[in-house]
């Protein structure tokens, strides 16, 4: 009897993980297709110098390149960060059980927010394996020259570029120990306040987490995207500054701390926020939309 029951229990936590890995695959392609416009503008912002807001750089692009513009580097975020959000909720439903077990076995019966935040900060880094070459890849695509002067004709070209360059992985997944920082932090901090927001509506009306309107899935979801870009933008910065850096004699950030430093020397504090506005302008409706489509998703599948 112990055994059949451990093997049911086993077959339930391989369900929940593959709906966990279903809905956030679901969550991803709604992420990508909200969010790219404003994340090229973000890109240019933290990159370069020649524009004066995000304003100016949404009006530039639109003018010298065209509304398609928008939506460079697109092919790869829409087949990797479908599998990044995949990998995302996955880790934390799997994580989140963990703890719930663990509290079981204690007599406790609710997760801490420390715990939430842990769970969020795994899920972070199992997707930063993936996320950082395929941000990368996006980056570049986003930045280099438009016409006859582009460097990659696709992004498979683009891979096949930066791993030459000191191999794959000091080309290709160049600034991934910033990237692990970065994606630690947001997604503990995403998780976390999510999290809090829903458990906290529920109690406050009495009434079970899955009859929480979808309009306030919604309305937490893009709370929870301002705080995770609140709690992590500094990292994101130096990330995009070493995947738009140049290789070999190009090369102008020897390491992660090499960036910080020079990013504090040129530029002070604000070299550590630029582009903000744009992020967390894009922030509300990426994240709202991908909670507010996991979420429907796992209550349709459940």
């Amino acid at each position: 009897m112990a055994d059949a029951a451990a093997e049911v229990e086993e077959r339930g936590g391989a369900l929940d993980t593959a709906k966990d890995l279903f809905a956030g695959a679901t969550g991803g392609v709604a992420q990508v297709l909200i969010g790219q416009p404003f994340d090229i503008v973000k890109v240019r912002l933290q990159t370069t110098t020649q524009y004066k807001s995000a304003l100016d750089a949404a009006t530039a692009i639109y003018t010298h390149e065209g509304p398609r513009a928008f939506y460079k580097g697109t092919l790869t975020p829409l087949i990797g960060i479908g599998a990044c959000v995949s990998i995302q909720f996955g880790a934390f439903g799997a994580a989140k059980r963990y703890f719930e077990t663990a509290n079981e076995a204690a007599g406790k019966k609710d997760l801490s927010y420390l715990q939430y935040y842990a769970a969020g900060a795994f899920a972070g880094l199992a997707n930063s394996a993936i996320s950082g070459p395929i941000e990368h890849v996006r980056i570049r695509l986003q930045t280099q020259p438009h016409g006859e002067g582009r460097l990659y004709s696709g992004p498979l070209d683009c891979v096949r570029k930066l791993s030459a360059h000191q191999g794959v992985l000091g080309g290709l997944y160049r600034g991934e120990a910033v990237t692990l920082m970065r994606e630690a932090q947001a997604y503990g901090m995403w998780f976390m306040s999510f999290e809090w927001m829903m458990n906290a509506h529920a109690a406050r009306n009495n009434i079970d987490r899955k009859e929480v309107p979808s309009y306030m899935v919604a309305w937490y979801g893009g709370l929870a995207g301002e705080a995770l870009w609140l709690g992590s933008y500094p990292f994101d910065v130096i990330k995009s500054k070493m995947q738009t850096d140049g290789f070999g004699k190009d090369q102008k950030y020897k390491t992660m701390r090499d960036c910080f430093g020079q990013t504090w020397r040129a530029e002070g504090m604000r070299g550590f926020w630029k582009g903000l506005a744009p992020t967390l302008l894009r922030a509300m409706p990426v994240s709202a939309g991908t909670f507010a489509v996991v979420e429907m998703t796992m209550r349709a599948i459940s």
